[in-house]
């Protein structure tokens, strides 16, 4: 499994949405097809077409490397 692109698809809303707004045809396998991508990958042809897809690809990089505004570290007693 692909995860990063994995991670973009479920980041974008799930296959279904994405393959929406990429006006995939849901009657012609297109959900399936973006589905796939969990697995092998999204197609370089799909991104280099769609610069908005790399853009959120590099958002959601910066969101993971982010430290986490929850600190789990600490205990609190009353």
């Amino acid at each position: 499994m692909n995860t990063e692109d994995a991670s973009l698809i479920d980041h974008l809303g799930g296959p279904a949405k994405l393959a929406k707004r990429l006006r995939f045809d849901p009657k012609k396998g297109g959900v399936q097809r973006v589905q796939n991508w969990k697995a092998r990958g999204i197609p370089a042809s799909v991104e280099r077409d769609n610069q908005w897809i790399a853009k959120e690809r590099r958002a959601l990089r910066k969101l993971e490397a982010a430290p986490s505004a929850i600190d789990t570290t600490s205990t609190k007693e009353a």
